[in-house]
């Protein structure tokens, strides 16, 4: 192989890591300013000033000024993780060694700046509405993963209600570290609470399968649905 072919095909790795380097630059100089001046009172031109960028840089990275500080790579991560996952893998098990691993996978390098974030985002109402919101695309991209569209109606919909029940729980443990300031460890607490998901689930079932009615009528189960009908659950 020639040189000039070497430099060639590594010049797409050489801007990439480029690219890399200065949006982190960009998020870093903005935690830093939002932790200082707040985030309300802080600009986009002094965000990319500290940066060393142009603001029109700093768009090209960032669309706006709630988007850098509420910016994540993580959804890919836990996307690919499911991905890898044995499908024979009950579905709580593949969500939750997805969310893990590919927390651990980054979380020694990124832990300090996820924990800043984190407590600017719980901090104001605007972000973490945003956050929250941002649940639902979430949710979308791990049920893509597990092409829960390509189920049958019911098992599709207890795969949203499990995906959403999961995302809660892992959501509960990440307002648990911001507010215990960055204690126990993210990885662990949301270890913790797919335990304590898990146990609920198992519970949940052993009571349903034994459920009466006050009186001790029988309550309905999915049984006493007619053909292609669910329970209204909603009555």
């Amino acid at each position: 192989m020639r040189d000039d072919d070497t430099v060639t095909e590594a010049e797409p790795d050489w801007r990439q890591r480029k690219k890399t380097a200065t949006r982190e630059r960009i998020l870093e100089c903005a935690l830093r300013l939002f932790r200082e001046q707040g985030y309300d009172a802080t600009t986009v031109e002094q965000i990319a000033t500290a940066a060393g960028v142009s603001h029109m840089t700093f768009f090209r990275y960032f669309p706006t000024k709630e988007d850098v500080a509420l910016s994540d790579s993580y959804d890919p991560l836990i996307a690919s993780f499911i991905a890898q996952a044995p499908a024979a893998w009950p579905l709580i098990q593949r969500i939750r060694a997805a969310l893990v691993e590919g927390l651990r996978l980054v979380y020694d390098d990124a832990r300090d700046t996820l924990l800043a974030q984190l407590k600017l985002i719980v901090s104001t109402p605007a972000l973490r509405e945003r956050m929250w919101a941002g649940q639902i695309a979430t949710q979308e991209i791990i049920l893509q993963a597990l092409a829960a569209d390509q189920l049958e109606p019911r098992a599709s919909f207890q795969a949203r209600v499990t995906v959403a029940g999961c995302l809660a729980a892992a959501g509960t443990a990440v307002l648990t570290w911001v507010e215990n300031d960055g204690t126990p460890e993210l990885p662990d607490l949301i270890d913790q609470s797919f335990d304590a998901l898990t146990r609920g689930f198992a519970a949940g079932l052993l009571d349903a399968s034994s459920s009466t009615a006050p009186g001790g009528t029988a309550l309905p189960s999915s049984s006493a649905a007619g053909p292609g009908q669910w329970p209204d659950a909603g009555r």
